[in-house]
């Protein structure tokens, strides 16, 4: 105990430092992965005859380790922050668009077709229907991913990213576990959090009439 306390309080700047650079690459690569991966599950509910062929090619991605995409990346994009967040991303697409479609797919046609009945335009469905009520199941695999997303971005430090996987990987090349533990609760306690945080933002943004089903 006596060594993590010195150790914390001799890299302690640099645990804050660390934090912030985890937090942002984390941040960065899944806020990237909404914004593809929702729009394109939904599109993929209009196409249905290829939605399984390219959810399944993106799933094919997935099972690449994860430092053969970093090195596959780094003759193209370098080392540093930037191939962190591109290979982070590919890894937080497939949960988020799986259950996009999958949400989206559920919906009860009949409350699709009372919305075009009501004059609604397919983008309106969309927006006032189909997300609001599939929002459980997209809120589900933002949740996965992001979980996931900040545990991986201790790798990030192998390629120059940052992190805090530089902690980690100090630790363990100068054999010290103090740096190890120093690294990874706070990583640990980032995911508790976020999972916790997108929970309580997935109550208050489920509609009323659902929360009751969802609970």
């Amino acid at each position: 105990m006596e060594a993590i306390i010195t150790t914390l309080s001799a890299y302690g700047w640099d645990l804050l430092e660390k934090t912030g650079e985890h937090m942002f690459i984390s941040l960065a690569a899944i806020l990237l992965g909404v914004s593809v991966a929702i729009p394109a599950g939904i599109l993929l509910t209009r196409i249905p005859k290829v939605a399984d062929r390219i959810i399944s090619f993106v799933g094919v991605l997935q099972t690449v380790p994860s430092l053969a995409i970093l090195a596959f990346l780094m003759p193209f994009l370098g080392v540093g922050i930037l191939p962190a967040i591109i290979a982070l991303f590919i890894y937080s697409v497939l949960p988020i668009l799986r259950n996009t479609y999958t949400g989206v797919m559920e919906v009860d046609s009949s409350l699709k077709e009372a919305g075009r009945g009501m004059g609604m335009s397919n983008w309106e469905t969309v927006r006032k229907i189909e997300l609001p009520l599939a929002l459980p199941v997209i809120m589900s695999g933002i949740r996965f991913a992001t979980v996931y997303l900040i545990g991986w971005a201790t790798l990030a430090a192998f390629i120059g990213g940052g992190g805090l996987g530089d902690l980690i990987f100090d630790g363990l090349n100068l054999y010290q576990p103090e740096l190890i533990i120093l690294g990874t609760i706070p990583a640990t306690l980032l995911a508790l959090l976020a999972n916790g945080g997108l929970s309580l933002l997935e109550k208050k943004l489920t509609p009323v009439a659902m929360r009751g089903e969802t609970a």
